[in-house]
């Protein structure tokens, strides 16, 4: 009789922001005492707001096998590293830049136990480079969540060079045990989800620009067309387009000339219209 899956009884995140956040609560619901680090006393507090909303709405949903209150008792903020001595895992959620994560990655390895794991939660970055800068690159490897994470179902398990048989193993149980599915890839630039995604999204901005269709044409051929639960111009939106500009601007240095971002994304992040949090991409949205 095979073994139920389990999580780490305790898990830290790094960044407490949307994906944060979102990998915080998906630990939290499932039992695992979580801690989100923060930069300092704002954002932790609204790291705080983020997973208690989230609680929240999983309870109204009939998800939550508790209390809204019980779970919540689990749950912890912090502004210091060493609040992750005591995770099993810490999963990295910082923005998409290289020389931030490593950074930001080599300051959780310094207070992480012999035996504690890390992972980071790149969409694109090699994950092969960052475990590079590391002690112990065996310990690594990338979990890769959607947004949102308590609606997606997947996690892309990014293996490092040297990422050991046993994370591989572990990585894959953790998240048949948050109840997602994993899709295990070696890594590679935008591995499978993100270089997929960002090349159907690159070409839906060069027809919007030039004037093959409208934006929402252009999704509803790809949702009622090849089922896709939402199009790649509002999925980009959902992402936000100055995400999506950072992660093909890597995969054309990567890649080479089929990932060169179109001047219309480029165009629309320099006014400032980086889709749902600012209120307008390639859609309007409303507060």
């Amino acid at each position: 009789m095979s073994q139920a899956p389990t999580i780490p009884h305790v898990v830290g995140v790094l960044g407490g922001g949307r994906m944060g956040a979102g990998i915080a609560h998906a630990f939290l619901t499932k039992g695992a005492n979580v801690i989100v680090v923060e930069r300092d006393h704002e954002a932790a507090a609204g790291a705080q707001d983020r997973v208690a909303d989230a609680v929240t709405k999983s309870a109204a949903r009939g998800t939550l096998n508790e209390s809204h209150e019980q779970a919540m008792s689990r749950f912890s903020t912090s502004t210091d590293y060493a609040s992750f001595i005591h995770c099993g895992l810490v999963v990295e959620a910082v923005p998409e830049d290289y020389h931030l994560k490593v950074k930001a990655l080599k300051a959780v390895e310094e207070h992480l136990s012999a035996d504690a794991f890390l992972a980071s939660n790149t969409s694109s970055l090699s994950v092969t480079g960052l475990a590079s800068e590391l002690r112990r690159p065996a310990h690594f490897v990338g979990l890769h969540f959607f947004n949102p994470v308590p609606a997606s179902t997947l996690i892309e398990v990014v293996l490092a060079k040297e990422t050991s048989p046993e994370l591989a193993a572990a990585a894959k149980n953790w998240t048949e045990a948050l109840g997602k599915t994993a899709v295990v890839v070696n890594d590679a630039p935008g591995f499978a989800s993100s270089r997929l995604g960002v090349a159907i999204a690159l070409e839906a901005m060069r027809m919007v620009e030039e004037g093959v269709a409208s934006a929402e044409d252009i999704d509803a051929a790809m949702v009622l067309g090849y089922k896709h639960p939402t199009g790649p111009l509002k999925t980009t939106d959902i992402v936000g387009l100055d995400v999506r500009l950072g992660i093909a601007e890597y995969l054309h240095s990567t890649l080479g000339d089929r990932f060169a971002p179109p001047q219309i994304l480029r165009d629309k992040v320099a006014r400032g219209e980086l889709g749902r949090k600012t209120g307008k991409g390639f859609f309007e949205w409303s507060a």
